[in-house]
């Protein structure tokens, strides 16, 4: 197995796994699975995108890596904008705890139905993106890619991602809603201020200060990063979670506080009157 597949693959499709699930265990409780088609089909839409995309830039853009931070930049700020619409979205339901209570269906709009169509196309799309080209540098350096370690990373990020939203399906709708809820501030805040590193990478906005702080162990001999390294195993992890940064500059620190402040006041206005 090969360790570097494996880590890319991990990170990559836990983070498309944790949010996708939170848009199907949303509905699962809500009881509006029969909608799940909309995000499945935004899902199959950002796969087949992103591998054009990937080809696209290598053929016509003279590669990923002249582009890359200004691609990445603006598709994690657009990432989080929809992020932060499935938050508001959410919060929004303000009679829905009573109307399931009721055992009464939730309705779902025209709007709301492409919307899951989008939010699932913009959350893997973003990773699909990733996934092709970063395996891609990898397959060119060494010569050959490991498919085994590939899949097995694949499954290991879902069944964790399973594991983590069957332990939430059990939980009241309160409790549900308060911990989806959060998890999707951080979320967004997190790549926001991701966008905002890469922006600055492309030079489309300043730096000021360049690292705060600098807690990111060193590489390895062998090339692989440590697994709390923000690009090894654990610490991507955090990274797609909560937007942990090993080096984060002043602007990305700035940014992810003021993101979350003003999500954190948006959540506790709608929670008062959601009673959590």
């Amino acid at each position: 197995m090969s360790l570097a597949e494996f880590v890319v693959s991990f990170r990559e499709f836990f983070e498309i796994a944790l949010l996708v699930g939170i848009i199907l265990a949303y509905l699962y409780k809500t009881g509006n699975t029969r909608f799940n088609r909309f995000v499945y089909l935004g899902v199959v839409l950002a796969v087949l995108a992103s591998i054009a995309s990937a080809f696209a830039f290598e053929t016509f853009a003279g590669g990923f890596e002249a582009n890359e931070a200004l691609f990445e930049g603006v598709l994690l700020v657009v990432a989080s904008l929809f992020v932060t619409w499935l938050l508001v979205w959410m919060l929004q339901q303000t009679r829905l705890r009573e109307r399931i209570h009721q055992k009464l269906k939730v309705t779902m709009d025209e709007e709301h139905r492409l919307g899951l169509v989008l939010f699932a196309f913009v959350a893997v799309f973003r990773e699909g993106v990733e996934v092709v080209l970063f395996l891609g540098g990898i397959s060119l350096s060494t010569g050959s890619l490991n498919a085994f370690s590939v899949v097995l990373g694949a499954l290991a990020a879902v069944l964790l991602a399973y594991v983590f939203f069957s332990r939430l399906a059990h939980l009241d709708l309160n409790r549900f809603f308060k911990y989806t809820s959060l998890l999707l501030l951080l979320l967004a805040a997190g790549l926001f201020s991701q966008g905002i590193h890469e922006l600055q990478e492309a030079n489309v906005l300043p730096t000021f200060v360049e690292h705060v702080y600098n807690v990111n162990p060193p590489v390895s001999a062998d090339g692989s990063y440590p697994f709390w390294h923000e690009k090894g195993l654990i610490g991507g992890v955090l990274k797609g979670m909560v937007g942990y940064d090993g080096n984060p500059s002043a602007l990305q620190l700035l940014a992810y506080a003021l993101y979350v402040g003003s999500l954190y006041l948006i959540y506790t206005r709608y929670s008062k009157h959601r009673g959590f």
